[in-house]
C-alpha cells in the first residue's frame, strides 16, 4: 500500500519532514518494484538519512568548508 505525507509508517514519525518525504518516495518506489513493506521501509529510511547526510556535507564544503586551508 503506497504511503503519503499524511499517511506513513510509524517508524517514520520521528524523521525530519524533509527526510521523511524522501523516505516515503523511496519506499513507494521499492514497493512498486516488488519489495516487501518491511524491506521498503528500512531501505527507504536508510537511504533518505544517508542522502541527507551527504547533502549536508556537500553544502558545508560549498559554503567554504571548515579547514581554513587553500589547496
Amino acid at each position: 500500500m503506497p504511503w503519503s505525507n499524511d499517511r506513513y509508517p510509524v517508524s517514520m514519525k520521528n524523521l525530519p519532514p524533509r527526510v521523511r518525504h524522501k523516505a516515503i518516495g523511496i519506499a513507494n518506489g521499492l514497493l512498486a518494484a516488488g519489495r516487501t513493506e518491511g524491506q521498503a521501509i528500512r531501505i527507504g529510511i536508510w537511504s533518505a538519512r544517508h542522502g541527507a547526510a551527504a547533502h549536508a556535507v556537500r553544502r558545508t564544503r560549498r559554503a567554504g568548508g571548515n579547514t581554513g586551508r587553500r589547496r
